[in-house]
């Protein structure tokens, strides 16, 4: 059975948005209104963060933002249940970026479920190497989840070898090395290396980390990037209007449209 992540790939007419939220920003409400926003706005998939208190991966304007959502109460019951309000109006493919900590917490095998149950089409997880990636991996696939995993420029042939045969959906290219935040520039090496992957691999390839301008989005594109993943610059203009819903949704909104227009 073709998953929805499959589907947005297979029938793709030019690059997909991926575009990320952090799950209970700034609250409940306002986190499901904003899912709900850039899904209108044309997301072809939606990341959703869970936050955790030791975000390694992530950069400051992304730490805010799971610090209010920490505050606010979000924990991982309600993530699934933000998952579930959501899927209540909408198929369009969704992933859960979160640590290994969260899923071991719950127990491996029931993350998944209760993800799958919930209306998740996919898992990444930030902190687990290749090498303790099986019993996800494992769990991921029996739930009928897709197990998306990391790449980078760094990534040596043999262990991309390793990593294309276990992961699901697409390959998630971190584009910049480092935490998550905005940046200006595309590193060339992230260019070369989605060549690379795309040598050996059907899986698509999705950069992320550090993506926010047109200008990024064509240049990936033109590498050969099925996708890109835009998240701490979505958010940030979830962060610059805290107390003040509608403005959020609106400066969400008109970015993730202007990003689909850009990515034609």
């Amino acid at each position: 059975m073709t998953s929805r992540i499959e589907h947005a790939f297979v029938t793709r007419t030019r690059p997909l948005l991926v575009a990320c939220l952090v799950a209970g920003d700034p609250g409940y409400r306002e986190s499901l209104g904003m899912l709900q926003e850039i899904d209108r706005a044309g997301a072809d998939i939606i990341e959703l963060v869970m936050p955790f208190s030791d975000p390694v991966a992530d950069g400051p304007v992304m730490q805010q933002a799971i610090q209010r959502a920490l505050s606010a109460g979000m924990n991982t019951d309600f993530l699934f249940s933000l998952i579930r309000d959501f899927r209540a109006g909408s198929k369009t493919p969704l992933i859960i970026l979160t640590y290994a900590n969260l899923v071991v917490q719950r127990g491996i095998r029931s993350f998944y479920l209760d993800a799958a149950e919930a209306g998740a089409d996919g898992v990444a997880i930030a902190d687990v190497p290749l090498e303790e990636a099986d019993p996800f991996c494992k769990a991921a696939r029996d739930a009928g989840i897709d197990p998306i995993l990391f790449v980078s420029q760094t990534t040596s042939r043999e262990r991309l070898r390793g990593i294309v045969a276990r992961a699901g959906g697409f390959l998630y290219l971190v584009a910049a090395l480092g935490v998550t935040g905005v940046r200006g520039e595309v590193d060339p090496a992230t260019l070369e290396c989605i060549r690379t992957i795309k040598e050996m691999s059907e899986l698509p390839v999705v950069p992320g980390f550090g993506i926010s301008t047109s200008h990024q989005v064509q240049a990936y594109s033109r590498a050969g990037a099925d996708g890109v993943i835009v998240g701490s610059a979505i958010v940030k203009e979830v962060g610059d209007r805290v107390g003040r819903p509608d403005e959020m949704r609106a400066a969400v909104g008109e970015m993730v449209r202007a990003l689909v227009v850009s990515m034609a």
